[in-house]
């Protein structure tokens, strides 16, 4: 199909809407926000990767209005959400070919950040719910190899093996200048459920859209009018942050770091955490963590634990998938299970936030992230992640939303070093 073809009738009707949303949530193309630079009226236009992050997801996401015009038997349409529950239990039998796992692989769990619109469909018995969510990833490199390996699926794909004959009958519209989309309904056979859902996804820069509902007995959900409005708002989207980057160029600053300082005079900071630094050989950040023990990992691939001279507080140094460069730190505890809790006075902070603060106190000084839960694990955490890909993360004794959750430890990686997973 021809990039150049009209949207269709449902698209033309709904777009006026679509332009208010984007006039809420960001600034429109060609204009964006006053500037806090230098930018003056010869300024050059950013040029970087088009990185979004935080509330920024918010510009790709679809108006109630929209999503229920486009997907039959949608209602009660909520607000845009940045709590993200993971499943992340695996199972299921292996498709062949096996490419054909990334349709319905839960892609959440390789990201740095969400947004997530639900509603209700009241005539699916069995789930009675649709979505739509806006993935962060940690650079625009793993989002386009995601997406391609995505539409590689769709392609091929349009009947495979799961345990009996499965299907997916897909639309694949050619990309527009700075997107791909696809859309289509994936069916398994009777022994896996005879489970019907649609499902369209779009990617742009660093992000992926992903819609998903259940498709109820003859319901037709127009997948092509889906894909192009996809299409169409990522485009939109892409150019209110060009325009937004032009006028505010991203800045980090790096705070200096004093070697000889004690644990807790140390900053995470997108860099590392003190004189810790990410991307550093794993032998040299373990000696520059100074502490009076150093464990070896205790399995294939863990991270080395660093333990402070009184050990009174300790570090995990995680390196990369062949163990010889850092990947991520973290100060205090990543896991609340059998493991005791960490002072955070003994232990390197992030700015003025430190492990036995409250999470509360995390999002109110790095606002803009996300909210996990992860069910198969009962881990919960807060992301923030910058444009370059470094992702801090608030790892709580409990679930995030209450109030009272606290901080256990603090993890800064580059998620960027992220190892991609393979369908196939």
């Amino acid at each position: 199909m021809s990039r150049s073809r009209s949207l269709t009738t449902a698209v033309g009707v709904i777009a006026a809407g679509s332009l208010l949303l984007l006039a809420a949530c960001a600034p429109e193309p060609g204009t964006g926000p006053e500037p806090t630079g230098s930018e003056g009226p010869g300024a050059s236009p950013y040029t970087g990767p088009a990185v979004f992050v935080g509330d920024e997801l918010d510009m790709l996401l679809l108006t109630p209005d929209e999503i229920t015009e486009l997907l039959p038997g949608s209602t009660e349409v909520g607000a845009s959400s940045s709590v993200l529950q993971q499943i992340s239990d695996g199972g299921g039998p292996s498709p062949e070919p096996a490419i054909c796992a990334a349709l319905f692989a839960e892609q959440s769990l390789w990201t740095v950040g969400s947004r997530t619109v639900s509603w209700k469909v009241p005539d699916d018995a069995q789930r009675g719910a649709g979505s739509l969510s806006v993935l962060q990833f940690a650079d625009e490199d793993h989002a386009a190899k995601r997406m391609d390996q995505l539409r590689s699926a769709a392609e091929q794909c349009g009947t495979f093996d799961y345990n009996g004959e499965a299907s997916f009958d897909a639309v694949l519209p050619d990309a527009s200048e700075n997107a791909q989309a696809y859309a289509g309904v994936l069916t398994f056979p009777e022994i896996e459920g005879g489970a019907r859902t649609f499902s369209a996804v779009a990617s742009v820069g660093n992000v992926l859209v992903q819609i998903w509902q259940p498709v109820v007995g003859d319901t037709v959900i127009d997948g092509e009018a889906i894909a192009e409005l996809l299409l169409w708002r990522a485009e939109d989207a892409h150019a209110a942050l060009i325009d937004e980057l032009t006028a505010n160029p991203p800045t980090e600053e790096e705070p200096a770091s004093d070697a000889s300082a004690p644990w807790s005079e140390w900053a995470v900071s997108v860099g590392g955490v003190g004189p810790v630094r990410l991307g550093d050989p794993i032998d040299d950040a373990v000696k520059a963590a100074a502490g009076a023990q150093a464990l070896e990992p205790a399995f294939e691939q863990g991270p080395w634990r660093v333990v402070n001279q009184d050990a009174s507080a300790s570090m995990l140094i995680q390196p990369d998938e062949g163990g010889t460069v850092v990947t991520s730190i973290t100060v205090g505890n990543d896991r609340t299970f059998d493991e005791a809790a960490q002072s955070g006075a003994f232990l390197p902070a992030r700015g003025d936030v430190r492990v036995g603060d409250t999470v509360a106190e995390a999002i109110a000084a790095y606002p803009g992230g996300t909210t996990v839960t992860v069910a198969s694990s009962g881990d919960d955490w807060y992301d923030v992640a910058t444009r370059d890909g470094r992702l801090f993360r608030f790892h709580a004794d409990r679930d995030v939303v209450d109030a009272g959750s606290l901080i256990i430890g603090i993890t800064v990686e580059d998620a960027t070093t992220r190892r991609e997973p393979v369908f196939g």
